[in-house]
């Protein structure tokens, strides 16, 4: 989290909308850094998703934030669809 990028954002987001999905992608940092709960992620995801419905767009965000970060949301998101448990760690 001590990386400086830009997040994928979308100019015709509300401010709330934004925090959603920044948070996301700090959700997807954390994985990547430590660790997250599933159910921290999953909060996070779900939230995303209401500002982002489409899978197309969540691709394309998906990629502009590997571009910038190096990080792979997807990998993040996989594990989550793949963990049957909330309480568990997501390490991606």
């Amino acid at each position: 989290m001590t990386e400086e990028y830009n997040y994928p954002i979308d100019v015709d987001w509300t401010t709330e909308e934004v925090i959603d999905v920044v948070q996301f992608f700090e959700a997807v940092e954390m994985a990547f850094d430590k660790g997250v709960a599933s159910g921290v992620l999953k909060e996070n995801y779900n939230r995303f998703k209401q500002v982002v419905p489409s899978k197309a767009e969540e691709k394309t965000l998906f990629r502009e934030f590997k571009q910038n970060s190096g990080m792979e949301a997807y990998q993040a998101v996989k594990q989550l669809k793949d963990t049957e448990e909330d309480g568990q760690m997501i390490k991606a």
